[in-house]
């Protein structure tokens, strides 16, 4: 069994890491470049910066800071936010990203996933999916969480696999920045119903709540944003407390 990685997530809003909850109420939290840098120092296996605002406000994503990004860190990182095209992800793959995500652009146009993935391969298309449970059902939302639509979290994922996504990316709307942990059930169905691997977002708030998901919830990775940016722990010190938990990590 591969080792679980650890991947910090960035939100990026006008060119700054901002955080909320539940895609609200966002505060400064820092330079996007120099926290990258000090994950990737701290043991980081990826990271993922988002685009935030990038789908709602109808922009193309931040060429310019993706660069600075690839110029400065030396591991994996993917990035995601208004990607809508072939060239969207061209643009971003040329300034040195290794993957890219979508979300609201695959909603809307599922030939998109197969497209980038005939082109550049499927281990570069990373699939968000950010979702609702709303009356028994976890609806899949767009534009950061904004809109609600009529699919479901778990045909929507077995879809966008046989459309040629590389990772699912799920992101629990109602666990989303609360630290409340991650709906470990929910994740291990999913885990269950595709075969590609799939990143944990969405609630990390200590370190059982990532321990969990790894092993409860079967993921393949965990995403956290919160606890690294307001230092409650690093990167390192959270990989030595997994592997104390018998979970396998890159140390």
């Amino acid at each position: 069994m591969p080792a679980k990685r650890i991947i910090p997530c960035l939100d990026v809003k006008n060119g700054r890491t901002v955080k909320g909850i539940n895609f609200e109420g966002l505060a400064d939290v820092g330079d996007p470049v120099e926290l990258g840098a000090r994950y990737a120092e701290e043991g980081a296996d990826e990271l993922v910066y988002l685009d935030i605002s990038a789908s709602k406000e109808d922009r193309n994503t931040f060429t310019e800071l993706v660069a600075r990004i690839a110029d400065r860190i030396n591991i994996p990182f993917t990035v995601g936010g208004g990607i809508s095209s072939i060239d969207d992800a061209s643009r971003l793959l040329d300034a040195g990203a290794d993957k890219i995500t979508i979300n609201s652009a695959a909603v809307a146009n599922p030939a998109l996933i197969t497209e980038i993935a005939t082109r550049y391969g499927r281990q570069f298309v990373v699939v968000a999916i950010d979702a609702k449970f709303v009356e028994g059902v976890w609806r899949v939302t767009t534009h950061g969480g904004s809109r609600l639509t009529d699919k479901e979290l778990f045909s929507w994922a077995k879809e966008v696999e046989e459309r040629g996504a590389g990772e699912i990316m799920f992101t629990s709307m109602d666990h989303d920045g609360t630290r409340n942990g991650y709906p470990c059930d929910t994740f291990a169905k999913l885990c269950e119903e595709v075969s590609i691997p799939v990143i944990a977002s969405g609630g990390a708030g200590s370190v059982e709540d990532i321990a969990k998901v790894l092993t409860s919830g079967k993921a393949d990775a965990a995403l956290a944003a919160s606890i690294f940016h307001y230092g409650e722990t690093t990167v390192n010190k959270l990989k030595k407390d997994l592997t104390g938990k018998g979970i396998e990590v890159r140390l």
